[in-house]
């Protein structure tokens, strides 16, 4: 969203304009309930964001005219002054000291930029974080390059509606895993140590010696906390005096629909 003081200025010509239809003297009293500067330049941003918001067709549609209206008064009342305040402060500018409410706007549209640039700074890390939420190694290969025997995955994972998987995994034809498939499941274990599982499903691998990419997805119906348990390759088939040679790579854990 790209700022403009065009596309803001409306925004406080709207209370001006309506503060300007009772028009008179204000004692010095009454300007001492002014709107302190700093404070009006977060409300109008607020209500800049406001407005933005309820001009979005998914919201717009779910709110009257009055019920709009309410909504920016709500701003102005989170920040801890009423609309009446709002209205004298808008009229002082507006009749008394239009060049300083066009300073004003300055520093909205400031403020505004400001957020702008921290949420573009932020969008690549969140877009990867939904993207791949997957914490576990980068890749999986047995035998291990450094002697180490396999262990089971059991990662704590971020509590979503359905996980889709996505990984490769090559087999290597003097792989000796008899009948080699998936052996990955949620898990949730409750108060009294009963554990409830949700397996994923995959077809049966093969040993060709070719990367194979699998795409897995499984609704979550079990409640929170959830753990990932389990082996990419069931180790129930396999043995430990048997020869094992393949690798895993390229996981990638989302709630997002996945494609190869």
């Amino acid at each position: 969203m790209r700022l403009s003081l065009q596309h803001v200025l409306p925004l406080v010509l709207a209370f001006a304009i309506a503060a300007g239809s009772c028009t008179g003297r204000k004692s010095k009293a009454e300007r001492r309930d002014l709107i302190p500067e700093n404070d009006l330049v977060e409300i109008l941003r607020d209500v800049h964001i406001t407005d933005g918001l309820l001009s979005m067709p998914g919201i717009n549609y779910k709110y009257s005219y009055g019920d709009s209206i309410s909504s920016y008064i709500d701003v102005i009342e989170s920040h801890g002054y009423t609309k009446q305040q709002m209205d004298r402060t808008m009229r002082f500018y507006f009749v008394k000291r239009p060049k300083k409410l066009v300073k004003v706007y300055d520093k909205v549209l400031g403020s505004l930029s400001e957020m702008e640039s921290n949420i573009d700074k932020e969008i690549p890390g969140f877009r990867a974080s939904a993207q791949n939420i997957w914490t576990g190694k980068e890749y999986y290969t047995n035998p291990d390059p450094f002697g180490q025997d396999p262990e089971p995955l059991d990662i704590p994972m971020v509590y979503l509606e359905s996980y889709n998987i996505k990984f490769t995994i090559t087999i290597f034809p003097d792989d000796r895993t008899y009948n080699p498939g998936l052996d990955l499941y949620l898990s949730h274990i409750d108060s009294a140590g009963n554990e409830k599982k949700l397996y994923f499903r995959a077809p049966p691998y093969l040993k060709d010696g070719y990367p194979h990419t699998y795409i897995l997805r499984t609704t979550n119906k079990l409640p929170p906390p959830v753990r990932l348990k389990g082996w990419f390759i069931n180790q129930e088939e396999s043995a430990p005096e048997r020869e094992h040679n393949y690798t895993i790579s390229d996981i990638v854990l989302s709630q997002n629909r996945l494609a190869k």
